[in-house]
């Protein structure tokens, strides 16, 4: 079967290369595009709702029996560079998330700007913050540590800033959204770490069928949440003057985030190998984490719109990033030449 698909599969994933459209961005999008002309409703739709919540519960596992806690302690040495990133990450972003509110309800819906402020909520990516570093030779073992610790306190710090930021009269937290946010994130999370001891390894060795899992998880979600969307009628309220302006916001956003942690970790006096990784760590946000933290903060009968501009800032984040890593690694390779050149000049001994 495998063989009869590759010459199908090769032409659309060289595409999406050629394009440098995410494969899992794309995966989404047709979730999408099948939850609007098949959405689930009725039973259908309450047994999605039930799947949904065990696959947020099983994603929370897995990452915390992914995450080796020493590995992210033992990094916390270089603590400058980690407040940093967390700086960038959990006080820069929300103080623009909370700037942008001059533009809702007049140029964004309720829900879009709630989806803004959400996303400068969430915490790092891991994968793609670590994969960006590395290949622009920046301080790889940083990224690693940094990402992690974003990762493990945003699952804590994330609600709270929601609860804190965001208002109930609109699409808000409730009050049960404590008790949910523990359940489906937090004892997951804390038992794949109390967990890791005996699993850790098999999860190692297993981590491109896992990979999966996650994926196939966050899929669901999008499902459920979009499904729901639909047979609720939210879509009917979305306009093409909004989506042109928070596709604005995210460009925006971004590259002041961007120019923010460059300028700063200069100033800051970082060497070259840690300003790239404060770059990149502190410039993302994660999609892994952020839609189902969506779903069990706001319920998956709002989480459609909210987490649209969550979607269209990670495709724009790869994009962005991917270009920025390839032109610090032509800077790097130019650097080593010189290097190597002004060497050849000292006459052997």
């Amino acid at each position: 079967m495998t063989t009869v698909l590759a010459p199908l599969t090769r032409p659309v994933s060289a595409l999406l290369a050629k394009l440098r459209i995410d494969p899992f961005i794309a995966a989404i999008l047709c979730t999408v595009g099948v939850a609007s002309l098949l959405p689930a409703s009725g039973a259908t739709a309450t047994g999605f709702g039930i799947a949904s919540n065990i696959a947020v519960g099983v994603l929370f596992f897995l990452y915390g029996a992914r995450l080796s806690s020493k590995e992210a302690l033992d990094g916390l040495r270089h603590w400058r560079l980690h407040v940093t990133v967390l700086s960038a990450t959990f006080v820069l972003f929300p103080l623009l998330g909370l700037a942008a509110s001059f533009l809702s309800p007049g140029l964004l819906t309720s829900p879009l700007y709630t989806g803004v402020l959400f996303l400068c909520l969430l915490p790092s990516t891991v994968q793609s913050s670590i994969a960006f570093t590395s290949i622009a030779k920046g301080n790889v073992a940083a990224a690693i540590c940094s990402a992690s610790v974003s990762n493990l306190l945003g699952i804590v710090l994330t609600p709270l800033l929601v609860a804190l930021l965001l208002s109930t009269d609109g699409p808000g937290v409730s009050g049960s959204a404590v008790l949910d946010i523990v359940l489906q994130l937090l004892v997951p999370f804390v038992a794949g770490q109390l967990a890791r001891r005996w699993i850790g390894g098999w999860v190692s060795r297993h981590s491109a069928p896992l990979k999966l899992v996650d994926r196939g998880s966050i899929l669901l979600v999008v499902y459920t949440a979009f499904s729901e969307g639909m047979t609720e009628g939210i879509w009917h309220k979305l306009d093409l003057g909004p989506l042109f302006v928070l596709l604005g916001v995210c460009v925006v956003l971004l590259a002041a985030v961007l120019t923010a942690t460059s300028v700063g970790a200069r100033l800051l006096g970082f060497d070259r190998a840690d300003r790239i990784t404060i770059v990149f760590c502190g410039s993302k946000k994660s999609l892994a984490s952020g839609l189902p933290m969506a779903t069990v903060l706001f319920g998956h009968g709002q989480v459609g719109l909210i987490v649209l501009p969550l979607m269209l800032f990670h495709q724009i984040q790869l994009i962005v990033c991917a270009a920025m890593a390839r032109r610090y690694a032509r800077h790097a390779a130019a650097s080593d030449e010189d290097t190597d050149e002004q060497g050849e000049l000292v006459p052997a001994g």
